[in-house]
C-alpha cells in the first residue's frame, strides 16, 4: 500500500521538460547565428556532406545534455509543487526555438 501524504519527487521529469526547451531554443539561435554570418556558418560545418547543419544539431544537442545533466542534478530530489513557471518558461522557449527556425522569420532577420 502506498501513501500519498510523502508524493515522489517531481524534480527530475521538470528537469527534462526545462531542458528540452532550452535545447530547441539553442538550436533555433544557432540556426539563425549561421543564416547570418558566413563565417558561423563555415564554422559549424563539422561534417562536409552535411553543411553547418551538423554544427547546429550537435550544438543544440550538446545544450540540451548539459541542461539536463544540470538541472536534473539540482532538481532530482525535489518534488515541485507549483510547476507553472516552468511550464511558462519551457513554452516560451520552445515557441522562442521554432520561431527561430522558421523561414519567413530568418529571412526576415537576414534581409535575404
Amino acid at each position: 500500500m502506498t501513501s500519498t501524504d510523502d508524493p515522489s519527487p517531481t524534480g527530475g521529469a521538470w528537469a527534462a521538460v526545462l531542458a528540452a526547451a532550452i535545447g530547441c531554443a539553442c538550436f533555433g539561435l544557432v540556426t539563425d547565428l549561421s543564416e547570418m554570418s558566413k563565417p558561423v556558418s563555415k564554422l559549424l560545418t563539422f561534417h562536409t556532406p552535411t553543411g553547418d547543419l551538423s554544427g547546429k544539431s550537435t550544438i543544440g544537442i550538446v545544450a540540451w545534455l548539459l541542461a539536463w545533466a544540470i538541472l536534473h542534478a539540482l532538481w532530482s530530489r525535489r518534488s515541485i509543487k507549483r510547476a507553472a513557471g516552468i511550464t511558462v518558461l519551457s513554452v516560451i522557449l520552445l515557441l522562442l526555438g521554432l520561431v527561430l527556425v522558421f523561414p519567413p522569420f530568418v529571412e526576415m532577420i537576414t534581409g535575404n
